[in-house]
């Protein structure tokens, strides 16, 4: 079934990354700027001032317990005389921050913390506090993932051009690609995936030279009357391993699947986290996923007499063709691969557990590390058809490592 691989398996990019950028509306406040470079506090130091980034999980009395980003619980002492301010969204000073007192702080609430840290690292005798409320934080997110439907392109990129602060990326979908030329200014905000996290807050700030040929790309901003040419207002970019292969073992408790790659013929350890989307694929979804990829003649099982696809396409304003009629539908009209990504993005999660080892895979990860293995963006089972396929040439599944989607398109499914 699978001797086609090699071939399928350079052509069929599933890069998606789960859910929406959680920090967006925090990335670019001040208490993300106050966190960035800030050195850590030294063991044993009494003096020594340390910041921290969190969610504040609890209140009580005169101390709040703060959930850090890396999922690590510490306590925060509030003193009469530390200084508690509240920020909107996108403030980028504190000069109009609301003084505010520890009874206004709530769980869910994003919290900068400036003070004293104990020897162990396991409390915190704050300073100051930054503070932005849960509904806050929401909203915001809410407001840049629509403004990032809009106002958004992704795609492979082809070229990088320091010297110019231009990318040239491939985007668009199988037999509509086309390259774009995303220019860059002195404001751009230009951010990278770390090799190990699927978490948009940890995407640092980097300059343009760090983006690679073959990274995935995704820019905000305006595009000329063409849309031959893009003006970015902020880029965020990264390296992902797309991993296809049967599956060697799994243990659920530990959160990891061991994938046994067949490019590689080398066992990967995958980590699964909570960031991780896990999907399995309906074997009548994967099976029209297939016949599309296998090119126009191929007769899509269940299409009607006429020769019709099946189900409702329709392309967004973006140019992407979208499906209407849900994960069925899997074709495109006129044949041509499908979009994987609202057809995965609509299938009902899965479990770890829900797999076994001889399945057939497909993750799509972190770069990760020469020792930790790497560190699951999607896990997609069901997928043996799609990689017994044997697409023409030139058929390209290019599907973003987030989900991001393709400008304009489904609200639902493409989120920053």
């Amino acid at each position: 079934m699978l001797k086609n691989f090699k071939d399928t398996a350079a052509i069929v990019a599933v890069a998606l990354v789960v859910a929406s950028i959680p920090g967006a509306a925090f990335a670019s406040s001040p208490l993300a700027r106050a966190a960035q470079g800030q050195p850590a506090a030294q063991p044993g130091s009494q003096t020594a001032v340390a910041r921290q980034v969190g969610t504040v999980k609890e209140i009580s009395g005169n101390a709040l317990t703060l959930t850090q980003d890396s999922g690590t619980n510490v306590k925060v002492v509030v003193m009469d005389a530390t200084k508690i301010v509240s920020v909107a969204p996108g403030q980028t000073d504190l000069k109009s921050a609301t003084p505010i007192h520890i009874t206004d702080l709530h769980p869910g609430d994003r919290v900068l913390v400036r003070g004293i840290p104990s020897d162990d690292g396991k409390s915190f005798v704050a300073a100051g506090i930054i503070a932005m409320s849960r509904s806050d934080v929401v909203a915001k997110q809410a407001q840049d993932r629509q403004d990032w439907q809009k106002r958004g392109i992704g795609g492979l990129v082809s070229s990088v051009d320091p010297t110019n602060g231009t990318v040239t990326i491939s985007a668009g979908g199988p037999g509509a690609t086309k390259s774009i030329v995303i220019r860059t200014a002195k404001n751009t905000i230009l951010r990278r995936y770390a090799p190990d996290s699927v978490n948009f807050d940890d995407a640092a700030p980097a300059p343009l030279d760090r983006i690679k040929v073959g990274d995935q790309l995704r820019a905000r901003g305006t595009k000329n009357a063409d849309g031959t040419e893009f003006s970015a207002d902020e880029i965020v970019s990264g390296s992902f391993r797309n991993i296809a292969g049967t599956v060697n073992s799994v243990d659920a408790s530990a959160g990891s699947i061991s994938v046994m790659d067949l490019i590689s013929k080398k066992a990967v350890m995958v980590k699964i986290t909570s960031q991780s989307q896990i999907r399995k694929l309906p074997p009548e979804v994967a099976q029209r996923i297939a016949f599309r990829l296998k090119g126009p003649g191929a007769a899509s099982p269940g299409a009607a007499a006429s020769g019709q696809p099946v189900g409702s396409n329709q392309p967004p304003s973006g140019g992407a063709t979208q499906n209407a009629g849900g994960a069925t539908g899997a074709g495109r009209p006129g044949g041509g691969a499908p979009d994987l990504q609202q057809i995965v993005n609509r299938i009902p999660a899965a479990a770890l557990s829900d797999f076994q080892k001889g399945d057939v895979v497909m993750v799509v990860s972190t770069e990760g590390t020469d020792a930790g293995g790497v560190t699951a963006i999607t896990l997609l089972g069901g997928a043996e058809p799609i990689l017994a396929a044997s697409p023409g040439a030139g058929q390209a599944m290019n599907l973003l490592p987030w989900n991001l989607g393709a400008g304009g398109g489904d609200a639902e499914n493409e989120s920053p």
